[in-house]
């Protein structure tokens, strides 16, 4: 079971002692590679979550993972996290770190989907129109492929949904079938 406010909590104390030692980049990258190692390594997390092996063994394990991967500052972070018997939340609390870097950056994630690849041209200038249309200045896209929609596109950000594939539109044309709406709008 996760903990929000514990992985919040952690986070914001990992972010705070990184800016304050002007060291959120190298923060910031090394735990973008913790984050890959837990999505990347269902073991991983398995052993961090484990109650049959202690925490120092568990302690061990990381450090000799992360050591040569993570900086000095992350791995004071980890030591701490395994000192307070925390490591089963270090998945949560990596994913509450990125994400309260991209808002103290001003970074918005923002996914596209369509039905077949777009090309690096069309991302470019959809980051653009975004750009000139929103306040948004720092935009990371991300693209995903979904044969399901059809055609159109799916634009999602963190608050917002716009939806313009056919797969909704057609949608949309059988429920005003099922509710007779055409019928109403003919006359």
């Amino acid at each position: 079971m996760t903990n929000t406010r514990l992985a919040t909590r952690y986070a914001k104390s990992l972010l705070d002692l990184a800016i304050e030692r002007d060291e959120l980049d190298q923060a910031f990258t090394d735990m973008k590679w913790m984050q890959m190692l837990c999505k990347g390594n269902r073991d991983f997390v398995n052993m961090l979550r484990s109650p049959i092996i202690k925490s120092d063994a568990k302690g061990k394990i990381i450090i000799a993972v992360a050591q040569n991967n993570v900086g000095k500052l992350v791995n004071t972070f980890i030591h701490l996290l395994v000192s307070k018997g925390r490591e089963g939340a270090l998945p949560e609390i990596t994913n509450a770190f990125i994400d309260q870097y991209k808002t103290f950056k001003e970074i918005y994630s923002i996914k596209l989907t369509t039905a077949s690849p777009v090309t690096e041209e069309t991302k470019t200038m959809l980051i653009e129109l975004l750009r000139s249309l929103t306040n948004m200045k720092n935009i990371e896209l991300d693209t995903v492929v979904n044969e399901e929609i059809i055609g159109g596109f799916i634009l999602q950000t963190s608050e917002r949904l716009a939806d313009a594939s056919i797969a909704y539109d057609l949608k949309e044309i059988s429920r005003q079938f099922e509710n007779n709406d055409f019928i109403y709008k003919i006359r």
